[in-house]
């Protein structure tokens, strides 16, 4: 999955593991709660909820409640601004996140065939019973081949 989805699972998650009991039982019935809560919750990157995003207005809360009618150019005029202001802020998150990201990133090492390396155990299995007590790096092996800029053997 990309990163979109993955933020969207950990926020719903944090939501049941609030709102579920203990041993965990019926924590469907608060799924649709918690997508309510999510669709109606501003968001940092757009400053809206996806709710006015895509209606351009809030929900309605109450049970009861007086529909007034809008004209649909109204209407369409208003999603339109919203959509605009959501572009707006989407760019202006992408700015933020691009500004930001680039500081803390690292110049990759460079390899070339006979360098000598360790390997990272974090991803492989092990034969041993518990990882914890494992090598946490294996080695050291030569470089055999670059294959691409970012890939060796």
């Amino acid at each position: 999955t990309d990163g979109q989805t993955e933020r969207v699972n950990q926020i719903l998650e944090q939501y049941l593991w609030m709102y579920v009991s203990y041993h965990q039982y019926y924590w469907n019935t608060w799924l649709p709660l918690a997508k309510f809560s999510y669709n109606n919750s501003d968001h940092s990157s757009t400053k809206k909820s996806p709710f006015f995003t895509v209606y351009g207005r809030d929900p309605h809360f109450d049970s009861v409640h007086i529909t007034q009618d809008t004209p649909s150019g109204n209407l369409s005029t208003k999603i339109q601004s919203v959509q605009q202001d959501v572009k707006r802020e989407l760019e202006a998150a992408l700015n933020r996140f691009k500004r930001y990201s680039g500081k803390s990133r690292e110049i990759p090492p460079v390899f070339n065939p006979g360098d000598m390396v360790w390997l990272s155990s974090k991803n492989m299995e092990s034969t041993r019973l518990t990882k914890k007590l494992s090598e946490r790096w294996l080695g050291p092996f030569p470089i055999l081949k670059k294959v691409s800029t970012h890939a060796c053997r």
